[in-house]
């Protein structure tokens, strides 16, 4: 089983980065965890997808980055979160929403997802409060509307594909993508250069579906511009951290008012993980002792 990797590289003496990532096996895993369709499958990867590389870019080694999209289409709020490294999980809101193909064939991820909202970034790096950054959406086809964030927020100018083809029998097939950005020392001639070889590329599923790695992808889009330095690869892929104890935790915050009306009412508490859907059962009681600690905090 081929294993998900993200390479970062630099090109013209520094004032270019990318990040390219394939990620067909994080996205077929977040695929059969939410059982989605292929129009689902396709918003939640090229999430998973950017998400994964902008943590991978990350410098603190315990932050964390939540990419959250509400465009108001059916397929509903769109979550992926990153750690330093890269490992991504996810989730949307509606996984079995189906709509038909565009005119070219495509899966209209734009209608899906919606453009009446935002996007937003929200980078934890340990200080008392996470940074958040967050865009109106442009097209909803998530790559665009990475790119725009990026331009708005960070004053970095980037070009953003993010791609996932779904196979006949609905599984990836080839996910993957990169953030191509000109830093601010960059002149206008290395500009002019960086957005002919993205016209000239050609879509990221292609590269990925002719089974391009990402150290080609990248030779691919700085080559034309010169010499580059490959400075990292990581492995990635679909990663949930969640633990009882942190189930603990959620349910001791509802407050004892909460907890009493649930053991009352309830008995018992079944608890599904948004991220991975591992259920957490709690009888009344490990509700009972749940509700001291509370009564203790």
């Amino acid at each position: 089983m081929a294993m998900d990797y993200i390479v970062r590289a630099i090109g013209a003496g520094g004032n270019v980065k990318v990040s390219v990532i394939t990620a067909r096996e994080t996205v077929e895993r977040a695929r059969q965890i939410h059982k989605t369709l292929p129009v689902g499958t396709a918003a939640l990867g090229r999430t998973l997808c950017a998400a994964s590389m902008m943590g991978n870019a990350m410098k603190e080694e315990k932050g964390s980055l939540t990419i959250q999209i509400k465009g108001g289409g059916p397929l509903g709020t769109i979550t992926a979160v990153s750690d330093h490294t890269g490992n991504v999980k996810g989730y949307l809101q509606n996984p079995a929403v189906d709509l038909p193909l565009k005119e070219n064939g495509k899966l209209d991820v734009g209608t899906a997802v919606g453009t009446n909202g935002i996007l937003a970034v929200i980078k934890d790096i340990g200080l008392e409060s996470p940074f958040i950054g967050q865009v109106e959406l442009l097209s909803g086809e998530i790559a665009d509307d990475i790119a725009v964030y990026f331009t708005e927020s960070e004053q970095i100018g980037t070009a953003c594909a993010l791609g996932v083809l779904v196979d006949r029998d609905q599984s990836v097939r080839a996910a993957g993508g990169y953030l191509l950005q000109a830093m601010p020392g960059a002149d206008d001639a290395v500009i002019t250069k960086l957005e002919n070889v993205v016209m000239s590329a050609g879509p990221i599923t292609k590269m990925l579906d002719s089974g391009m790695t990402p150290e080609e992808i990248t030779s691919r889009l700085l080559g034309p511009i010169g010499e580059f330095q490959i400075l990292s690869r990581n492995e990635v892929g679909y990663v949930c951290d969640c633990t009882k104890e942190r189930v603990e935790r959620a349910l001791i915050s509802m407050g004892t008012a909460e907890l009493t009306a649930l053991i009352k009412e309830q008995k018992k508490a079944e608890i599904t993980c948004q991220f991975c859907d591992r259920v957490y059962n709690f009888n009344e009681s490990d509700l009972d002792n749940l509700l001291k600690n509370a009564k203790k905090a």
